[in-house]
C-alpha cells in the first residue's frame, strides 16, 4: 500500500518529507503535495517527518479524507483524469482535470513552507482550499 498526502498538507506544504524520500515520489502543487503511489515503496520514511501529520499509509487514512487517495493518483500522474473517481471532490478540482490537464511536477528537495503554514496547520476540512494549479 502506498502512502497518501491528505488534508493537513493543504495551505501548509511543509516539505520535510521530500528530503527523506529515497525514491522521489512527491509531486508539488501550488498549496499542497501528493505522492505518486506507483513510485512509493512504502518505506514510511516520510510519515514521521511531516509536522502536520498529513501523510498516512493508505489503509490508515481516516475515512473522511478518502478523496485524497484519488487526488494523489491524479495529480501525480498515476491515474488518467478520465479514469478518476472524483466522488467527494469540489467542482473546482473536477474542472481542473478536464481538458489539457498536466500532472504536477516532481519535487526532490525541501523548500520553505507556505508563508501562513503555521496558521493553517491545525485547520481542518481544507479540501475546498486545495489549489489544483501546479507550483509556479
Amino acid at each position: 500500500m502506498a502512502y497518501i498526502v491528505a488534508d493537513p498538507c493543504v495551505k501548509c506544504k511543509y516539505t520535510d518529507c521530500v528530503a527523506v524520500c529515497p525514491v522521489e515520489c512527491f509531486f508539488e502543487g501550488k498549496n499542497t503535495l501528493v505522492i505518486q503511489p506507483e513510485e512509493c515503496i512504502d518505506c514510511g520514511a516520510c510519515e514521521p517527518e511531516c509536522p502536520t501529520t498529513a501523510i498516512f499509509e493508505e489503509s490508515a487514512l481516516p475515512e473522511k479524507w478518502n478523496a485524497y487517495i484519488e487526488i494523489n493518483n491524479v495529480f501525480s500522474g498515476a491515474t488518467a483524469p478520465d479514469d478518476a473517481n472524483t466522488e467527494g471532490w469540489p467542482d473546482a478540482l473536477k474542472e481542473a482535470i478536464s481538458g489539457d490537464f498536466e500532472p504536477w511536477p516532481l519535487i526532490t528537495e525541501s523548500k520553505e513552507a507556505l508563508p501562513d503554514a503555521d496558521d493553517f496547520a491545525e485547520t481542518e476540512d481544507k479540501l475546498g482550499d486545495l489549489d489544483p494549479a501546479p507550483v509556479a
